[in-house]
């Protein structure tokens, strides 16, 4: 969309970047929660990234459920990513995570192995690519125009963020909330 590519070819970038700005506030609603994850590759080296971040949000988003059920509200969840060469693996890892569990725990709120789908087909992937995108603008430029219009609809509980992790190198000075939180404890 910010880039002005296919569809978005011949719209100007001010009209662009307000359409953009316009969908992240929808998001920035009440009832939504977002999750996100930044992953430096060199700060879970050799292990794969996307594999990585895949544990970190299907055990966040399983962590939410589970508050929302002690809290009567039991609903299961459902993982649904853009398509990609990860399926295969990805669905296998979530089968592991809930027969064996991952690093804390096991899944228990999950209904599906993830589903994966075309993003052009659905609006909900394409909301989530633009939460990507400003999540990444965020930690990879530290631009937090579009990162700040959504930023309090990560899942957090008593102020603390539970909807977003970073994860940098070893020794890496990092000031966002999630970094400053895991180094406080």
């Amino acid at each position: 969309m910010l880039p002005g590519r296919r569809r978005w070819r011949g719209i100007g970038r001010d009209e662009r970047e307000s359409a953009y700005c316009e969908a992240l506030t929808i998001l920035a609603n009440d009832r939504v929660r977002l999750f996100g994850a930044a992953i430096h590759k060199a700060a879970i080296a050799p292990n794969d990234p996307m594999e990585y971040a895949f544990e970190q949000m299907a055990s966040r988003f399983d962590q939410m459920l589970g508050r929302l059920h002690k809290a009567g509200d039991t609903q299961r969840g459902l993982i649904v990513l853009d398509k990609s060469s990860y399926e295969t693996s990805l669905q296998k890892l979530a089968v592991q995570f809930k027969q064996r569990g991952h690093t804390w725990g096991k899944l228990h709120n999950i209904a599906e192995v993830p589903l994966f789908v075309d993003s052009k087909a659905t609006r909900m992937v394409q909301l989530a690519d633009l939460v990507a995108y400003a999540v990444r603008r965020y930690y990879e430029q530290g631009q937090s125009k579009y990162f700040d219009i959504i930023r309090r609809r990560f899942d957090a509980v008593g102020g603390v963020i539970h909807g977003l992790t970073h994860h940098t190198p070893q020794g890496a000075n990092c000031n966002c909330a999630p970094c400053r939180q895991r180094t406080a404890r």
